[in-house]
């Protein structure tokens, strides 16, 4: 997967204290699984970053489950 860098010098930002922080109504209306839809690509990048590759999770084959019947 490859990324392509993007220009942020003009992106709008804000200063807010530690009591602040939190307090804003921009993010309380989101799901949770919309505030984890915001944060996934940048999750995505850091496990890049971190391993140089990213391959997500697949299904583990070597978990099995035995069930034997009690006569």
């Amino acid at each position: 997967m490859k990324f392509e860098t993007t220009d942020r010098s003009q992106y709008q930002t804000r200063k807010i204290t530690l009591s602040e922080e939190g307090c804003g109504s921009d993010l309380v209306h989101l799901t949770p699984s919309e505030r984890v839809a915001m944060v996934w690509p940048l999750t995505v990048q850091a496990w890049t970053f971190k391993d140089g590759k990213w391959d997500e999770s697949r299904l583990r084959r070597d978990v099995v489950r035995i069930e034997r019947n009690r006569c």
